[in-house]
């Protein structure tokens, strides 16, 4: 029989760093081995007022494509929001509930009635009432698609009379339009990814929403052209109902900003394959 070999005090420390590191969770490990950043210590009774009965009721909006995806075969969807309640959830101690919708405005009713404990958002005054948000987590571009022989190349050429912009209800990219657009014609649709075949089916002018699901639309239809540029910038927040009060909202907030620093959203989008978005500012 042999020995175990004798550990050094810094051969111990290293073989512990090591168990440690093989031991993160998967989102960590993508950044390499170091010291994972240590979650904010929430105050008591927050736990039970953000995941009432132990069960965090996250909702989790398709309509999307840079946020979730829906699982195949029947699995539970995919995505940077997915990720982030699960999170949530497990530093709150909670079973995780997934609340899968197909439109933003599904999302904002959600968690404005109380139905979701949380929920992902474009932030803009009009979901104001009702919800209480966290700062952004992510940037993302809206942007417009014509078609290959429209005359329209810029995207300060949109607001005319007579344009006929589709998009969709009470998106993020409606309210924005619905208070910037003077001269052109809104048309809606019920959800993001039928923006586009709505859009040729009902002869519109131009397509606003999300850039990369406007890219992918234009790489699987002919004919089909992104204005250069981006017409706004989206900053997507996390949001709970304001009945839950500001102590809950500040806990949101420090997950949040938790999560940009310690660099869970930027290997969040890595893992998923996510571009056109950028991880948001740190708030102080």
């Amino acid at each position: 029989m042999h020995a175990a070999p004798c550990l050094t005090p810094a051969r111990a420390d290293a073989r512990r760093a090591l168990l440690a590191c093989l031991a993160a969770p998967a989102w960590f490990g993508l950044a390499g081995c170091g010291t994972p950043p240590v979650p904010p210590p929430l105050p008591q009774g927050v736990a039970s007022a953000f995941a009432p009965g132990r069960r965090l009721r996250a909702c989790i909006n398709l309509g999307n494509a840079i946020l979730a995806k829906a699982g195949s075969g029947g699995a539970p969807p995919t995505g940077v929001s997915v990720d982030l309640a699960t999170e949530l959830a497990r530093q709150l101690g909670a079973a995780i509930e997934l609340i899968v919708v197909d439109a933003a405005a599904k999302s904002v009713d959600a968690v404005r009635s109380g139905a979701a404990d949380v929920g992902f958002f474009a932030v803009d005054p009009a979901r104001s009432d009702g919800i209480l948000f966290s700062a952004p987590y992510l940037l993302i571009e809206g942007a417009y698609l014509v078609r290959q022989g429209s005359p329209v190349t810029d995207n300060t050429q949109v607001d005319r009379a007579g344009t006929r912009v589709m998009v969709a209800r009470r998106s993020a990219y409606d309210l924005y339009l619905s208070r910037t657009l003077k001269a052109a014609t809104l048309m809606h649709t019920t959800t993001s990814q039928s923006v586009v075949p709505e859009f040729i089916a009902q002869g519109a002018d131009v397509a606003a929403g999300v850039k990369q699901q406007l890219q992918a639309d234009a790489a699987r239809l002919p004919g089909l052209r992104l204005l250069p540029g981006r017409f706004m910038v989206i900053e997507q927040a996390m949001g709970v109902p304001a009945a839950r009060g500001a102590e809950v909202q500040r806990a949101l907030a420090r997950f949040v900003e938790w999560a940009k620093a310690g660099g869970f959203v930027a290997q969040a989008l890595q893992r998923h394959g996510i571009d056109g978005a950028t991880v948001a500012p740190a708030v102080a």
